[in-house]
């Protein structure tokens, strides 16, 4: 296969981060190579930047830390956001070479200021969280780090060079997607 069709971005994404659940917010450790930065959201609500180094940490402020192997995507509603974390997958098959992974273990953070919330908000809230409990528990969601799966062989194919040079996160299928922005960060 030539340069042009290759269906493998440049940017790799990362297969496997460490969470750190402190009081404030998330941190996510890329800890499959080396990254001299780290994912910071905010718990109160949901605000990313990338940071230099994990916050000082003290036998009063231990984190909670676990592995996780991805971010799925954020959801924001007016009552927070919330990420959604794969904590334990399967290698299925490969499409094209490349690994494809089933989700079995799904994790979601919230990410909200409920001390400043309305009586409404805290009702819709607790209604959207069990909508989010089923979530974590269903199970058939599948992904690949290296291949888009939301294209088939022929359009992959057919799509052209600037699309393929973008990064996976940022290749994005109308016809699977519906609007201008997927799951995928």
């Amino acid at each position: 296969m030539d340069a042009a069709k290759d269906p493998n971005p440049s940017c790799k994404l990362h297969t496997r981060l460490r969470l750190w659940e402190f009081a404030d917010r998330y941190i996510f450790e890329p800890i499959d190579g080396l990254a001299d930065l780290y994912l910071s959201v905010s718990r109160a609500g949901g605000s990313m930047n990338l940071v230099e180094e994990l916050p000082p940490r003290s036998p009063s402020t231990n984190p909670k830390v676990q592995t996780v192997y991805g971010v799925i995507g954020v959801l924001k509603l007016a009552v927070g956001s919330y990420f959604f974390v794969v904590t334990d997958r399967d290698c299925v098959g490969s499409y094209l070479g490349h690994a494809i992974f089933k989700v079995t273990g799904l994790k979601v953070l919230r990410c909200n200021d409920s001390l400043n919330t309305s009586f409404e908000q805290k009702k819709m809230e607790s209604e959207i969280s069990e909508l989010l409990d089923a979530a974590e528990k269903t199970m058939g969601l599948y992904f690949s780090y290296d291949i888009n799966l939301t294209l088939n062989s022929q359009r992959l194919y057919d799509v052209d060079d600037e699309f393929k040079s973008r990064p996976l996160w940022r290749q994005q299928s109308r016809d699977f997607c519906g609007i201008a922005t997927c799951w995928n960060l």
